[in-house]
């Protein structure tokens, strides 16, 4: 009896240890992923191996969307879309809340360059690092550089993408990272994200290239153009790029760009500039971002930045040397990429990484020599 006493005993303390163990793992895990945000360590570890986009117990899917006319009909991709629309707080798995040098600081950069990259894209990161994306001062004024991130996959993929992006953190110091799914449809929060961290740790950087990973921008042109805005050194409105007016969701559903009614009911969309590359002035990101927290997340980027400018009574406007739709070479003869006609734009979409690394080197070139004719401006 006695015997059986003490192993009930030892298991009943064996029990006990384990659901303590358990509890503590669970309230560490709950510790997590709340309060990561707060913290300020210059590289966090994923919350969780498997995390998804939706996982986080802080953003719950809202059942409700589901009630929603013609649900069942909208595809997987727009179902999840309006599921967790509502979410825009996600951990941050890498910062850099020191690349500005500090709120006061941050007006010594004129020119931040804000550039969207999945995890997966490791060589187009490289060659701009290389080429326009490199940090340096220009006519006098400093150009630094941020590439904007979320998660790829799961499991073993998604920690090898994610330590990947760590050691190019620790190497450049150029990688914000959030635990969220890296996607067409989250493009929009990617960008509500930054602006949230930008009015947190950059809030006086005086003027901002907003771009994908994939595009060419000659930003040296764009020093020379935002320096001769005599009257704006960042602190007033400004929003440029290939401007985009009288346009409305596109309704077919085998389209990338497929809005249905189910997401916005209205036929029309404000003006907005194409989202492969914009300049905006600091003061005018601030006013999208504080636009933003009452505005309902659009899929669609561009268009949700637009939206933002036009709540504020705001319009972008048109800048002849931004060519998002690429560039419109005179005749199928002559060579789509000689540099001459690259020179004096100030960004195209899109170019491969070997090309841009060509190009650039090219364009750059002293001996290189540019008729009239070679000028699209």
């Amino acid at each position: 009896m006695r015997n059986i006493r003490a192993r009930n005993f030892l298991l009943a303390g064996a029990v006990g240890l384990l659901v303590l163990h358990l509890c503590k793992d669970f309230i560490d895990h709950k510790t997590i992923r709340i309060d990561v945000r707060e913290e300020n360590s210059h590289i966090r570890q994923p919350t969780t191996e498997n995390s998804y986009v939706y996982s986080w117990p802080s953003c719950q899917q809202n059942m409700s969307a589901a009630n929603i006319s013609g649900f069942s009909s909208l595809p997987g991709g727009i179902k999840d879309f309006l599921y967790y629309r509502h979410c825009r707080h996600f951990p941050m798995l890498l910062d850099l809340p020191d690349k500005c040098g500090g709120v006061d600081k941050s007006a010594d950069i004129f020119l931040l360059l804000v550039i969207k990259s999945s995890p997966v894209n490791y060589e187009r990161r490289e060659v701009l690092r290389k080429t326009w994306a490199k940090e340096r001062l220009h006519n006098g004024v400093w150009i630094r550089r941020i590439f904007i991130s979320g998660t790829m996959d799961s499991g073993f993929e998604k920690k090898r993408l994610n330590k990947l992006l760590e050691l190019e953190q620790r190497e450049y110091n150029d990688i914000l990272q959030w635990d969220f799914s890296d996607t067409f449809y989250n493009l929009t929060l990617k960008q509500v994200l930054f602006l949230e961290w930008m009015e947190r740790n950059c809030p006086k950087v005086r003027f901002l290239l907003n771009g994908d990973d994939d595009v060419f921008a000659n930003t040296d042109n764009m020093v020379d153009y935002l320096q001769s805005l005599k009257d704006n050194d960042g602190s007033k409105h400004l929003f440029t790029g290939h401007l985009i007016q009288n346009v409305g969701p596109i309704r077919s559903s085998g389209s990338k760009y497929f809005i249905p009614v189910q997401v916005q009911e209205s036929n029309s969309y404000p003006p907005y500039c194409g989202g492969g590359g914009f300049l905006l002035s600091g003061h005018t990101a601030l006013v999208i971002y504080n636009m933003s927290q009452s505005i309902t997340i659009l899929p669609i980027d561009d268009v949700y930045m637009g939206m933002c400018l036009a709540k504020a009574g705001l319009s972008p406007v048109s800048h002849m040397g931004v060519k998002t739709a690429g560039l419109h070479i005179p005749s199928s003869k002559l060579d789509a990429h000689d540099p001459c006609y690259y020179k004096e734009v100030l960004l195209v979409h899109r170019f491969l990484p070997s090309h841009m690394y060509l190009m650039w080197h090219r364009i750059h070139d002293p001996n290189l020599k540019c008729g009239a004719s070679k000028k699209l401006l």
